[in-house]
């Protein structure tokens, strides 16, 4: 079958020709445009230049017409006008202008002439120097958009033979309904099979749409082939869903402490992929080779025991340094263990009713992170969430707690006998 994508000759100028109909003809009639109720008046206009050259403000002046602010401010956008800058443009400063405005940096071209910058952009719009907007599209564009689409004309070649960019004449194609030769919409089963069979072989999109174009089927490109694929649950790389056997070859490489390598190529999976399902499995740090198959220098049972009771509570710098490692070995065997770190773990029950405690009974929020080994802003955010701010203005009593020199460290077990310390108190102010 022949393929009906193709590329132009290079001395092809038209795909069409463009006859406009002789009855309506190449313009539509002038149509009466009603008259808006806040278009502006000239007697306004000249008002509006009077007082702003006599310095009166915005809301002064809006005051005057009987306008919005808003409006004032766009009416003076619209004529130029500028404030500090109420020096008359003289024929030499345009001369100046239009000659270097589109050929030297607008900044450089405003110190020579002693203005401001946005005093240069007003005066080039007002002398016709700013570039237009892309005009609108002819008859003779839109057929030869029409007889390219409709050919399978490649879209960056229509663009280059019709003078837009290539953006613009998607929208273009959109706005009029177009849809490319190259990607009908008429998929069948069997061709939907036929492009599964041949993507499972692992042949590129290319190959796959040259293929089917060959055995009989419309002609697609690329880019149609994989979004109809993908929309069939085909995916290559990530979001490919795992199945059973796939993860029973996962769990076999932990337990038998195997390279992943292997593996990643055998499952074509990027190693984020295979962390990803190991820690979603449970396979996070039980690996027997943890520190995969490095030669040195490994972590002996005195670090790792280090690691995991500093882990979250001290900074990683800090363990990095007295360990003699960097932060990222300490962080990557960190991921190894299975540890999260501190900031991040679950408050436990304990910890909630000692936040409690100390809200309770004045201790200050820094001593209660200390004591639960946590950042201070951290304990503050949990804090507030189980209806317990340190910082509260609404409540001065139970405001910020002022730290005692020379007392005894806070820690998780006073924090949790702080209510039955309060009782035992209470009982003998009660016997008394």
């Amino acid at each position: 079958m022949k393929e009906t994508s193709f590329d132009l000759d290079a001395d092809i100028v038209e795909l069409t020709p463009f006859v406009p109909d002789q009855q309506t003809g190449t313009t539509a009639p002038l149509a009466e445009l009603a008259f808006r109720a806040d278009a502006w008046l000239p007697d306004e206009t000249l008002r509006l230049r009077a007082a702003f050259a006599d310095d009166c403000t915005l809301e002064e002046i809006a005051t005057v017409l009987g306008r919005s602010r808003a409006s004032i401010a766009t009416r003076i956008y619209d004529l130029g006008l500028r404030r500090n800058s109420r020096r008359s443009w003289i024929a030499w400063e345009d001369e100046e202008l239009a000659r270097c405005y589109m050929h030297e940096p607008t900044a450089t071209l405003a110190a020579r002439l002693g203005r401001a910058v946005s005093a240069l952009y007003a005066r080039a719009q007002l002398l016709g120097l700013s570039e237009p907007g892309s005009p609108p599209y002819s008859g003779w564009e839109d057929a030869q958009l029409r007889a390219g689409y409709a050919k399978g004309v490649p879209v960056a070649q229509i663009a280059s033979l019709i003078g837009r960019p290539f953006a613009g004449v998607i929208s273009r194609a959109s706005a009029l309904g177009l849809r490319h030769a190259c990607q009908p919409d008429d998929w069948s089963d069997a061709e939907m099979a036929r492009a599964l069979t041949l993507a499972a072989t692992g042949v590129p999109y290319v190959v796959i749409a040259r293929a089917l174009a060959s055995e009989g089927f419309p002609a697609r490109n690329s880019r149609s082939l994989g979004q109809r694929l993908r929309k069939l649950g085909y995916g290559r790389g990530w979001g490919r869903p795992w199945i059973i056997e796939e993860d029973e070859l996962l769990r076999h490489a932990y337990a038998t402490g195997a390279s992943l390598t292997p593996l990643r190529e055998r499952l074509g999976r990027s190693p984020h992929s295979i962390r990803w399902r190991a820690e979603a499995l449970g396979l996070r740090g039980t690996h027997v080779r943890r520190d995969g198959f490095r030669q040195g220098p490994f972590w002996t049972a005195w670090e790792e025991a280090r690691l995991r009771a500093d882990y979250g509570k001290v900074p990683t710098r800090g363990i990095a340094k007295d360990l003699g490692r960097g932060v990222r070995a300490v962080l990557y065997h960190a991921n190894r263990l299975g540890l999260v770190h501190g900031f991040m773990r679950a408050f436990s029950a304990h910890e909630d009713r000692a936040i409690r405690n100390a809200w309770t009974h004045g201790v200050s929020m820094v001593d209660v992170a200390q004591a639960l080994g946590r950042d201070p802003a951290v304990i503050g955010k949990r804090a507030a969430r189980i209806g317990c701010r340190f910082n509260d203005p609404a409540r001065p009593s139970r405001g910020p707690r002022t730290r005692r020199a020379n007392r005894t460290p806070v820690t998780l077990q006073s924090l949790l006998a702080l209510n039955a310390a309060a009782a035992v108190d209470a009982n003998r102010s009660i016997a008394a």
